[in-house]
């Protein structure tokens, strides 16, 4: 194959990975070391998320072919994809995580759901419990209320029963 029918493979491919995925979180990568870039890596498998280093030119056509051309001003310097296919903010919070304890990571910017998140944005995205927190969290809200009528109930009922 020649050298450029890989690169038209490869645009191909990533184009179909932005649009696929729920997100996409760009994130620069200089200074971390092998060790810190595995570790990510096994962090990102964990999570069910695609981690990809691609060539910068590569990842625009992609982008400009998807319909996120505008994400060209946050495309310097060595920039790795992030990409979800499920939960839209897996992505932003693993690698905030992973940043938080590694200085050389850095949120550059993302695609969540068919908008261009800016670093803030995506800083943002990253504060949001995964989705299963999020459900147990509103059924709890739901089971403190009934627990609370069934205690005013049984507490009328024993009531009902002493005075009888």
């Amino acid at each position: 194959m020649r050298n450029l029918q890989v690169k038209e493979q490869k645009v191909k491919e990533l184009t179909e990975k932005f649009q696929k995925a729920q997100a996409a979180i760009l994130t620069s990568y200089i200074g971390i070391t092998v060790e810190e870039d595995t570790e990510l890596r096994k962090n990102m498998r964990e999570a069910g998320i695609e981690y990809k280093v691609v060539k910068n030119t590569l990842t625009l056509r992609a982008a400009k072919e998807a319909g996120y051309g505008e994400i060209e001003k946050y495309l310097v310097g060595p920039v790795a994809i992030a990409f979800g296919y499920d939960d839209p903010t897996a992505p932003a919070r693993v690698l905030a995580n992973f940043a938080d304890k590694h200085k050389a990571i850095e949120l550059k910017a993302g695609i969540v759901q068919g908008q261009i998140f800016d670093t803030q944005k995506v800083n943002e995205l990253s504060k949001i419990p995964p989705r299963e927190v999020l459900i147990a969290k509103v059924l709890g809200s739901f089971k403190a209320p009934l627990s609370n009528l069934v205690y005013v109930l049984n507490a009328v009922k024993e009531k009902k029963e002493a005075n009888a």
